[in-house]
C-alpha cells in the first residue's frame, strides 16, 4: 500500500472531524482491496501529506514531515558548502598569488608555457576563424535585407574583438587547459606528490599553481589576439569571396568603426580569465578527492566552474568598461583607426 498513489481517507476515532492528531487510521481503497483493506495507525508528523475527504491536503498544524524536513536540510547544507567553497577559494588565491613576490623557477615555467601558449595555438586558431566565418553567415542575411550589405565589416570586427574572440578563446582553452591543469594536480595528490613536496620544504602553491597562473595571465591574452584575428580573417573571407561584398567598402566601414578603445577591452578581459582559470583548476585539482574518480570529478568541475566564472566576469567587465567610456568620453569621442 502507498500513500501518494492510492486515495486516503484518514480518520481517528475521538476525532472524526479530522483534528489534528499525532496517530491517524488510514484506510487505503484500492480496486483490488476495497472490502479487504485493514485499518493502519501511522504517526501523522512523520508523513509527507495528509488529505481530507475531498482530496485537498491539509497542514500539520504548521509542523513539518521528516522527508520535507530531509529536503530542507540537504538544500541548507548545499548552500553551506558553496559559501565554505567560495571561502576556501578566496583563501587558496590568496596565498597563491601571495608567491608572486618570488620567481619561479624557469625550469618549471618553460614547459608550461609550451603546454599553454604552443600547443594551444591550433585550436585557438581554428576556434577564432570559425567564429568570425560563421558570424558572417548569420549577419549577412540581416544586412542585405536592409540595404547595408558593406556595413557588415564593423559588425563582425567588433563582436570579435570585444567579445566572441576572448570569451569563446577563453572557453576552449578552460577545457583544453584547465582539465589538464586539474588532472595532473589532482594526480599528483592522490599519489602523494604534494606532500612529498611539502616533507622537503617546497611550497606547493609556488611551485605548482604559481608558474601555471602566470603562463595563463601571460599567454592566454596572446592566443586571444591571434582568436581575434583569425575571426577577422575568417568573416572577411566569407563576406568578399562567398557573399561578393566590395573589399574596400568593408574594410574601410571596418575601420571607421573599430576604435583602439575596443582593442584595449578585448585585451584586458582574457588577462582575468586566465587567472580565473588557471586559479579555478589549480583549486580544484590541489582538493580533489583520492581515486580515479576524485581525479575526473576534478578535471570536470574545472572545466564546468571556469566556464560559468567566465560568462560572470564578461558580463561584470563589460559593464565595468561601459560605464569607464562613458564617463571618460561622454560624447563618444574616441580616436579610431579612419574616418567614421
Amino acid at each position: 500500500m502507498t500513500l501518494i498513489r492510492n486515495p486516503l481517507f484518514l480518520t481517528t476515532p475521538n476525532d472524526p472531524h479530522n483534528h489534528y492528531n499525532p496517530y491517524l487510521l488510514l484506510h487505503a481503497f484500492t480496486p483490488t482491496a476495497f472490502f479487504n483493506a485493514k485499518p493502519m495507525l501511522y504517526r501523522a508528523d512523520l508523513l509527507d501529506t495528509i488529505v481530507f475527504r475531498h482530496g485537498l491536503p491539509r497542514l500539520l498544524g504548521g509542523r513539518m514531515s521528516e522527508a520535507l524536513r530531509k529536503e530542507l536540510r540537504s538544500a541548507l547544507n548545499k548552500v553551506s558548502q558553496a559559501f565554505d567553497g567560495l571561502g576556501d577559494f578566496t583563501i587558496f588565491s590568496a596565498l597563491s598569488l601571495a608567491t608572486i613576490f618570488k620567481k619561479p623557477s624557469t625550469g618549471t615555467m618553460i614547459p608550461i608555457c609550451f603546454r599553454v601558449g604552443v600547443q594551444s595555438v591550433p585550436v585557438v586558431a581554428i576556434t577564432g576563424m570559425f567564429i568570425g566565418m560563421v558570424m558572417a553567415i548569420q549577419v549577412f542575411s540581416q544586412f542585405q535585407s536592409l540595404g547595408m550589405a558593406t556595413q557588415i565589416g564593423q559588425i563582425i570586427n567588433v563582436s570579435v574583438i570585444k567579445e566572441l574572440g576572448p570569451v569563446l578563446a577563453a572557453t576552449m582553452l578552460a577545457g583544453r587547459i584547465g582539465s589538464s591543469m586539474a588532472a595532473e594536480l589532482a594526480t599528483m595528490r592522490v599519489t602523494e606528490q604534494v606532500d612529498a613536496l611539502i616533507c622537503l620544504g617546497v611550497n606547493p602553491l609556488h611551485y605548482l599553481v604559481l608558474p601555471r597562473v602566470l603562463a595563463c595571465v601571460l599567454l592566454i591574452p596572446i592566443l586571444t589576439v591571434l582568436a581575434n584575428f583569425m575571426g577577422v580573417f575568417g568573416g572577411s573571407m566569407v563576406c568578399t569571396e562567398i557573399f561578393k561584398v566590395d573589399p574596400y567598402h568593408y574594410w574601410q566601414n571596418s575601420r571607421g568603426h573599430i576604435q583602439i578603445w575596443d582593442l584595449s577591452v578585448g585585451l584586458i578581459k582574457p588577462i582575468f580569465f586566465g587567472a580565473a582559470i588557471a586559479l579555478i583548476s589549480c583549486h580544484r585539482g590541489m582538493n580533489s578527492r583520492a581515486g580515479a574518480e576524485g581525479v575526473g570529478k576534478a578535471a570536470t568541475s574545472a572545466f564546468v566552474w571556469s566556464f560559468m566564472s567566465i560568462l560572470v566576469l564578461d558580463f561584470f567587465l563589460a559593464l565595468f568598461f561601459n560605464n569607464l567610456h562613458q564617463a571618460i568620453w561622454p560624447d563618444n569621442s574616441i580616436k579610431t583607426f579612419g574616418p567614421k
